[in-house]
């Protein structure tokens, strides 16, 4: 009990009291911000919220869900002005979690059913818009798909209050409003979506696919600058995302969070092997300590250019872990070969810095950087030997204990595995040896 309650930490608390006295200067009820607390403590208590998922924004997206119920419940407006579906639309796009969706709907139904005249089916509209709406745009790619997810909202709102039937005098045709309620709720989430990603610091899918645009001024320049390294990113990028699929973890984050991985690389891509010609290696006039600093340092310069160019911590932390606190072991090998006189050579001074892979995502982008490397190198590859490295290198990941802090479990590195050797095997397959023209023919 006493370690549970240390776990409620101070700014939480903050948010609270600011709501208590919130309620308290508008005069609202105070059951209200205690029952988004017990939101927050249930879904808390459920480890379902994420950093993205903070007391403060559900608060933010609960006040507006209330609020706006609550001025026209008051003003004795038809309920057709309340935008029912926006916040749950907003919920599902940020989180991606039915659950937190249909609690924050429901929190907000109920404490705007308190001033309301027709409680039942403002409570009625309110849930059934959440379902509804959270399933449509659930994964949404498209920005249509949120605005058919609007206008069938809308649709929904209108039968259900023709199935009430309890409003007096009948249904009007002012009813037939909610339909533009819907599409009204799905435009306006379309135009302040950009600003609850920056404001919850978190990545929809469409924006992550804005990201995958290949025209992004760092992937450019990657193409242009490192043209070895862009292609290992899209290997990459379609292993880390293939494996994702598999194992249920977000796909396309993966995807996109490969693409920018090794972005570090643009301020030295020649000292990278994907990026050399066969004649040369800079790496052949440096010592070994010199080469694990530019190696490594790729990570730093990584992270810096990310921030320069603003992208989101999400894809930072791509950046950042996917190689974990791993070992230079070549250039440690080298090391230990040709140890300078009075120098002892030791393994901490070739690890790469980290953090440790945090999320299934990062952690899947660093098995598959790992992965792609290794069978880049692999001389006359075939399925067997595909096979054994793909074992191998996951195996010595998991030993070396770089995956200690994600949620990856054993059966998903089965998947994982399985994933990464038929793809592999089908880009480094064997070539059939085509026999010479002999003659001028064509």
């Amino acid at each position: 009990m006493i370690t549970q309650i240390k776990r409620i930490k101070l700014k939480p608390l903050f948010v609270c009291l600011a709501l208590f006295i919130f309620s308290y200067i508008t005069g609202v009820n105070a059951s209200i911000p205690a029952l988004l607390l017990i939101v927050y403590l249930y879904l808390n208590s459920r480890r379902l919220l994420t950093k993205n998922c903070s007391l403060l924004n559900l608060s933010l997206l609960f006040s507006i869900a209330f609020v706006s119920g609550y001025f026209i419940s008051i003003n004795n407006l038809p309920l057709y002005f309340i935008p029912f579906s926006l916040v749950p639309m907003l919920s599902m796009l940020l989180f991606t979690s039915l659950e937190i969706t249909l609690l924050i709907a429901l929190a907000a139904a109920i404490a705007t059913a308190t001033v309301s005249q027709y409680p039942l089916q403002l409570i009625l509209l309110f849930l059934t818009s959440a379902v509804i709406s959270a399933i449509l745009v659930n994964g949404a790619r498209k920005r249509n798909t949120i605005i058919l997810a609007g206008v069938v909202t809308g649709i929904t709102q209108l039968i259900i209050l023709f199935l009430t039937q309890s409003f007096s005098g009948g249904i009007s045709f002012y009813a037939f409003y909610f339909i533009l309620n819907g599409l009204a709720s799905s435009v306006v989430v379309l135009g302040i979506l950009p600003i609850f990603e920056y404001l919850f610091g978190t990545l929809t899918n469409i924006r992550l696919l804005e990201l995958a645009d290949f025209h992004h001024p760092l992937l450019e320049l990657l193409i242009q600058e490192a043209p070895g390294t862009y292609h290992h990113s899209l290997i990459v990028g379609n292993l880390s995302e293939t494996a994702a699929k598999a194992i249920g973890a977000n796909a396309l984050l993966s995807r996109v969070g490969a693409y920018y991985h090794d972005i570090g690389k643009l301020q030295k891509p020649e000292y990278f092997s994907e990026n050399q010609n066969k004649e040369s290696n800079k790496h052949d006039t440096l010592s070994p300590e010199m080469s694990k600093l530019v190696i490594m340092n790729h990570v730093k310069e990584g992270s810096e250019l990310a921030k320069k160019y603003r992208l989101n911590p999400l894809l930072i932390d791509f950046i950042e872990q996917h190689h974990g606190n791993s070992l230079v072991y070549y250039f440690y090998r080298r090391a230990l070969e040709s140890p300078k006189e009075d120098q002892e050579v030791k393994e901490e001074g070739f690890r790469y810095p980290g953090p440790k892979p945090n999320s299934k995502e990062t952690a899947i982008v660093l098995l598959a950087d790992s992965v792609e490397a290794a069978a880049r190198a692999i001389k006359e590859p075939n399925p067997a030997k595909i096979e054994d490295l793909v074992h191998k290198v996951i195996n010595n990941k998991f030993i070396d204990g770089q995956l200690d802090e994600c949620d990856l479990t054993l059966k998903d590195l089965e998947k994982i595995s399985a994933v990464f050797i038929r793809l592999l095997c089908g880009i480094y397959h064997s070539r059939t040896s085509y026999p010479e023209n002999k003659t001028n023919q064509p």
